[in-house]
């Protein structure tokens, strides 16, 4: 059972693994939530340093100076609540919670671990950059983003999606838990040094429950032979876990490369600003996707990232039809010039769906996506999010769960959050809804859209103060915010749409 701890105007739910003043959710992260829960439990009494470490990075050599950081920013939280000196330090011994009394209580059981696929998994951890150059910190998560992708197509396997691979960037990572937390049976970690025009990658297999090493190669070859590396380390990766592969598999790992490596390394570049959904930050990405198709017309990947940067910016910046057409414009050609590349095919099939308006067209595309690769998360994911606006409310919830599954610890979360919010909404669970919105708040406290969600579901619960807490957070995030335009943009279903406006209209946002 997981418990909630209430102390002075704040309340940890360990459960969402968020931290609320009053109805405020506060954004802290992982490690610094487990420590409070753990300063918590033992309010009043001194906890050592290793009690600490072990919460919240288990199995790991950190230096005291992480610990340290990660109290500061507690302390900060809880300054402007008066409560500086809520965390005592215990010189050579620890910190101790003194701060006002904790209430505990109950609340619905945390999440399993995810348990082990029937078929073969892997996950592919980020390499190392050995360069010596920060700024090829992207070419080596390219490298590992090709080799995810050329698993992704064997339809037998089951692969863990990039992003929640990533999440463990820059750590020094227990094999074995890993595995549990991805739910996992293999684990492929490796190392990338780029000196000139020449390439050198070492690659070891383990596998999670034992640590034991399945397979370790080391490849040197010409930066022009990028692409033919990253399918031999794929193949090397496949036959280690499944020495009775057939040919035919083998085969669907290769698949076309853009013709232009500079136009490679532009849209590798891009990615992380793409990903970030946020309207700055895409408008950065474009100027570097639009040298990448001006190198590459027929770039289709380039052109996905294009039709998503466009969506962000249609629906965060002002509902603007140059950006709905242009979205739709690159979805078009993302399709045409990509059809055995998935994740060209997810983008494109969520900016047709969600600003073309065109679901079957965008389900046309998402299940050609699922067809090369089955263990695209972000096609289910995007997908969930189509649907939810779709008022297809179980099949949305049932595309989340898949996405979430595929990539456990994804950035884009937040969506999948938000259609779990959506698609419970609309079935009349406004308890469930608030804590999928609640959950999307914190994978990504700068989406407005979130808040819209949260607001309308404490407003069906009768927890106004709240919901209207909510509101005026859609106000500060985007000003110019009217409901009925925002649903209009999505061609939210008549049903959903009504709900959601009588929801937002009593808390006071503007139709």
């Amino acid at each position: 059972m997981a418990t909630t701890y209430e102390f002075g105007p704040f309340r940890l739910d360990t459960d969402a693994e968020i931290l609320f003043r009053g109805a405020e959710p506060i954004v802290l992260g992982q490690r610094a939530v487990a420590l409070l829960q753990l300063l918590l439990e033992r309010a009043g009494v001194p906890v050592t340093k290793d009690a600490l470490f072990e919460a919240a990075w288990p199995g790991l050599a950190i230096e005291d100076s992480n610990l340290t950081v990660q109290i500061a920013a507690l302390r900060r939280v809880f300054d402007d609540a008066g409560g500086a000196n809520w965390i005592e330090t215990m010189p050579r011994r620890g910190y101790r919670y003194v701060g006002p009394a904790v209430a505990t209580g109950g609340s619905p059981a945390a999440a399993l671990p995810p348990t082990l696929p029937g078929r073969p998994s892997v996950a592919v951890l980020p390499f190392t950059n050995l360069s010596g150059d920060p700024e090829q910190e992207y070419f080596a998560d390219g490298m590992v983003e090709d080799i995810i992708a050329g698993l992704s197509r064997i339809k037998w396997l089951f692969v863990i999606a990039r992003h929640s691979s990533f999440t463990y960037k820059g750590m020094a990572v227990d094999v074995r838990r890993v595995g549990r937390d991805l739910g996992v049976r293999y684990l492929l970690q490796g190392s990338v040094r780029k000196d000139g025009r020449r390439v050198r990658i070492s690659a070891q297999m383990v596998e999670a429950e034992t640590g034991g090493h399945l397979w370790t190669e080391r490849f040197e070859r010409p930066l022009d032979d990028v692409f033919a590396l990253q399918d031999e380390i794929a193949l090397n990766v496949v036959s280690a876990i499944e020495p009775s592969l057939r040919r035919a598999e083998v085969e669907r790992v290769k698949r076309k490369r853009p013709d232009s490596l500079d136009a490679y390394d532009l849209v590798l570049q891009a990615q992380s600003d793409v990903d970030s959904g946020m309207p700055a930050q895409v408008t950065k990405a474009l100027v570097l996707l639009k040298r990448a198709l001006a190198l590459d017309p027929t770039y289709a990947l380039a052109h996905a990232f294009a039709a998503m940067c466009h969506h962000c910016l249609f629906l965060r910046s002002g509902l603007h039809e140059e950006d709905r057409l242009a979205s739709v414009r690159h979805a078009h050609a993302a399709i045409v010039h990509g059809r055995d590349d998935a994740l060209a095919l997810t983008h494109a099939g969520f900016s047709i769906g969600m600003d073309g308006h065109d679901r079957a067209a965008a389900f046309t595309a998402l299940e050609a996506a699922l067809a090369i690769s089955p263990s695209s998360a972000l096609t289910y994911i995007l997908g969930s999010v189509i649907l939810a606006w779709g008022g297809e409310a179980e099949r949305a919830i049932e595309w989340r769960e898949r996405g979430m599954r595929l990539s456990p610890l994804d950035p884009w979360a937040f969506a999948a959050f938000d259609a779990q919010a959506m698609g419970h909404f609309h079935l009349g669970r406004y308890d469930k809804a608030a804590q999928a919105a609640y959950k999307s708040v914190h994978a990504n406290p700068a989406h407005s859209i979130t808040y819209v969600q949260l607001a309308a579901a404490l407003a069906k619960l009768g927890r106004l103060e709240e919901a209207k807490a909510a509101a005026a957070k859609v106000h500060e995030l985007h000003p110019t915010f009217r409901y009925s335009r925002q649903f209009g943009g999505v061609d939210c279903a008549p049903a959903l749409a009504a709900a959601m406006g009588e929801a937002l209209r009593t808390v006071g946002l503007p139709e």
